[in-house]
């Protein structure tokens, strides 16, 4: 979304009035492409444009939506058989028990296949920060 803000005004940058300040400008870009991005996902039902807004929440809720959207990636990057424990386990929340009954293995072999596919994942989503940090 930020990358959205900067091509923004790139593209419209006769608009730009330079008798405000570009961080305000920046500001209004992002709120307003924040707002757009929550109407288009459903989030919030209505949104009223002379409501106020805390500001940090509706930045809480587009970080948080972009972690799980990055997580959600990383998963898709492991071997199967690491994708459905670590869903079974994490998402739909269910016992090694149940999960070794669904995956027709035993309760160990579940507990290493879980650990071995979030150390996995820890690995991805490393890499992935590493990236963007550097």
């Amino acid at each position: 979304m930020a990358q959205d803000v900067f091509v923004y005004l790139l593209i419209h940058k006769e608009n730009y009035d330079f008798n405000y300040s570009l961080k305000t400008y920046l500001f209004t870009i992002a709120k307003t492409k924040a707002l757009n991005y929550l109407k288009r996902e459903k989030r919030i039902v209505q949104i009223n444009e002379n409501d106020v807004y805390d500001v940090q929440t509706l930045e809480d809720r587009v970080f948080l939506n972009e972690r799980k959207n990055n997580l959600k990636k990383a998963i898709m990057q492991l071997k199967p058989d690491y994708q459905r424990a670590v869903y079974l386990a994490d998402i739909e929340e269910l016992s090694y028990k149940e999960i070794g009954q669904i995956l027709q293995k035993s309760e160990s072999g579940i507990k290493v296949l879980i650990h071995r596919a979030r150390k996995q994942l820890e690995e991805i989503v490393r890499k992935e920060a590493g990236r963007y940090e550097g």
